[in-house]
């Protein structure tokens, strides 16, 4: 699609839409201050606020039902309907209500659990991921009243940021009623404020917890230092087989992929990360290649003493989590094992290892966005944003969309957001631009609208 092929959103709906924008904003600022950190059990009842907050705010905007269900002991989740005209689609509109732990709230600019406006962009854990997901729906069925052009389905889960343990069980037990013909991911990112994406691959991700023995009980390092090695130095050295002297992820046969996507602009991607004065980049290719379609390594934690705590003793055994995404075309289960083989195969010196698999994989996916709902996605976001929408990969994983693509396989799915490369998901000062979230808004508006046939 051209510029020039860009069409201008309908006066009286983009009017309704901004009629609705500052209740939105408000009411997001609420979700924001609710703690719903599934993944800690401290905050347990803080996603079940969250839960029914989100279905108070469902009711509101004229659901004919709401339910908080869960299965299995997870987390709550929010399924609300509003039926549509006869004749059109079912669209289902996905975000979750948990968020990620803050990492330190001392970290903050400021209390991540209190909204803070800053240059247009507002701050607080989850403001962008994703409950600026849920509020993207929800200000959509306000923008129509409560009577949307199509059928819809709201379905705001509660453990994504945990791996969506039961959301296989949640499906088959409420398959009838999460059904739809369309389902809608508002959990992804664009790549500028104003370029609006349809991510059309993610990357998979993989676990394993390595452990190194070595000795049956600390020793003395002065009395056996020298012939006996210890347990975190071997651990390291393992590590540190995981990549080549470039970067390069030197685990062997896994999938790397190419891309054809320009990179950024390294200066500002450097500055969105966060990169320190000389640090260089990883890896080969360019940086789309390398965060979208090859597989990355990252060693996520270790177990060992803290200096702090540390003694003159040669440490017996040592521990490490390792996390590998993988590229689009992986299969999960084939790439864990290659990784915990690569580990058990490049431990020095003879020393014990133990590989011990997560149970939490998750596979990579993509999608070929063709068809009459991608035309209509892709006409409904260019004329909200004012820019041709993209296809775009993300290196992160999000590992429902593949059981959402098995368990409803005639459904289009596509994932959309209101992320930018600023918004830090999971990270420190985590933040969402305003400005977008607006046309995000706007632009499921005029996506509903299409696929009811109001063109």
């Amino acid at each position: 699609m051209t510029d020039q092929q860009i069409s201008t959103p309908p006066a009286e709906l983009a009017e309704a839409v901004a009629a609705v924008l500052p209740g939105a904003r408000t009411d997001l600022e609420a979700l924001v201050r609710i703690p719903s950190i599934w993944a800690d059990p401290a905050h347990a009842d803080d996603t079940r606020r969250s839960a029914d907050a989100v279905a108070a705010l469902a009711r509101d905007a004229g659901a004919a039902d709401v339910q908080v269900i869960s299965a299995g002991g997870g987390a709550p989740a929010v399924v609300a309907h509003w039926p549509g005209p006869e004749g059109t689609p079912t669209v289902m509109l996905y975000a979750h209500h948990d968020v990620q732990p803050t990492g330190g709230d001392e970290h903050w600019t400021t209390p991540p659990f209190e909204p803070t406006e800053r240059d247009g962009r507002l701050y607080g854990r989850g403001a962008a991921d994703d409950k600026a997901g849920v509020m993207t729906h929800l200000a959509v069925l306000r923008a129509y009243d409560g009577r949307p052009p199509v059928g819809v389905v709201l379905f705001i889960e509660g453990e994504e940021e945990s791996g969506s343990p039961t959301l296989t069980a949640l499906l088959a037990e409420h398959h009838a009623s999460l059904a739809a013909d369309v389902i809608v991911i508002a959990d992804a990112a664009n790549p500028a404020v104003d370029v609006p994406a349809l991510t059309t691959s993610l990357r998979g991700l993989v676990d394993v917890v390595v452990e190194v023995s070595m000795l049956e009980r600390p020793v003395h390092s002065g009395v056996y230092g020298g012939p006996i090695g210890d347990a975190l130095t071997a651990l390291c050295r393992t590590l540190a087989t995981l990549h080549d002297d470039k970067g390069e992820v030197a685990v062997p046969g896994l999938v790397h992929g190419s891309s054809d996507a320009p990179d950024p602009d390294e200066a500002t991607y450097r500055a969105d990360a966060g990169l320190l004065d000389g640090v260089e980049l990883i890896g080969s290719g360019s940086i789309p290649e390398r965060v979208n379609v090859k597989p990355a390594v990252a060693v996520l934690g270790i177990d060992a003493p803290r200096v702090a705590e540390a003694s003159n003793v040669l440490l017996p055994r040592a521990r490490a989590m390792v996390s590998m995404r993988l590229a689009p075309g992986e299969d999960a289960a084939q790439a864990q094992r290659a990784l915990a083989e690569h580990l058990e195969r490049n431990v020095p010196w003879g020393a014990h290892v133990t590989v011990t698999p997560s149970t939490g994989v998750a596979e990579p996916f993509s999608l070929s966005a063709t068809g009459e709902v991608y035309d209509h996605a892709r006409a409904a976001f260019s004329s909200a944003y004012g820019n041709s929408a993209v296809e775009t990969g993300i290196g992160g994983s999000i590992p429902f969309i593949a059981e959402f693509a098995r368990t409803f396989p005639g459904a289009a799915v596509l994932v959309t957001g209101v992320g930018d490369p600023a918004s830090r998901w999971h990270g420190i000062d985590e933040s969402l631009h305003l400005g977008m979230f607006g046309r995000g808004v706007l632009a499921e508006a005029l996506l509903l609208s299409r696929l009811g046939g109001q063109d």
